[in-house]
């Protein structure tokens, strides 16, 4: 029976070897030495890495104090070598990680759940702050340029989107700093309840801690909703001429 793999920033894919291939697709498509910048990719593996620190939980965290950048590099053996995802951490350590034992392994139990507590810390503040800049910088129509393109947009047609970091690299870094690498602690997340639309922290203080370290570190900018999937990945650090405030 196929086996779907589910990432906490919400890529999936319906078989292992689906996923797999993927990942190899990727790996190949960097030279040795090489900084993954395509911001869709360095998602991915954020999340790949999230996965991998559920399943390894004797021993220490890959993702640790946090990741600044992902890149390729060749693990060397007695004879031979092979090329491999390495994860660049924000203290400026390194470390590899398998992203096929990644891929095979089970995922930690609440990591989407946690992801999702994370995005409803900060919906209300994400779904003002599009209505603001559109009621600020938008022209008699109430359109406003769209990053990629310079098309003007309507707020309907228009996507927020996290240009740098992405929401899975906050939500990661956040986990770290709490030190919940490994295991959210019971009693942080709201357990399944009838008519829950989502995950929610219990605790007021964590949602606001998130949101406040969202709100500082998060650069925010319009794109066509169309765009953001083919278009949006670009460079890991975008240019934006008019940033969304929060």
């Amino acid at each position: 029976m196929a086996k779907p793999i589910n990432l906490p920033n919400g890529r999936s894919w319906k078989t292992q070897s689906a996923a797999l291939a993927h990942f190899k697709d990727m790996l190949g498509r960097y030279d040795d030495n090489e900084v993954v910048e395509d911001r869709n990719d360095h998602d991915d593996l954020i999340a790949l890495l999230e996965r991998y620190d559920g399943v390894v939980t004797d021993q220490p965290s890959k993702i640790g104090a946090g990741v600044d950048e992902f890149f390729r590099k060749r693990n060397l053996f007695d004879g031979f070598s092979t090329p491999s995802f390495w994860a660049r951490r924000t203290d400026g350590s390194e470390t590899d990680f398998s992203y096929i034992w990644a891929v095979k392994g089970e995922p930690k139990s609440g990591a989407q759940e946690f992801y999702d507590a994370c995005r409803a810390s900060v919906n209300a503040d994400l779904v003002a702050a599009k209505r603001n800049h559109f009621n600020t910088y938008g022209d008699a129509t109430g359109r406003v340029p769209c990053e990629l393109t310079g098309q003007l947009i309507g707020v309907g047609e228009a996507h927020l989107d996290h240009a740098y970091p992405t929401f899975g690299h906050l939500v990661v870094t956040f986990r770290a700093a709490r030190g919940w690498q490994h295991e959210v602690p019971k009693g942080v997340l709201s357990p399944p309840a009838d008519s829950q639309a989502t995950t929610t922290f219990v605790d007021p203080a964590v949602s606001k801690a998130f949101a406040a370290f969202h709100h500082s570190a998060a650069l925010l900018r319009i794109v066509r909703d169309k765009m953001n999937l083919s278009m949006a990945a670009g460079q890991r650090k975008p240019k934006v001429k008019q940033p969304v405030a929060i």
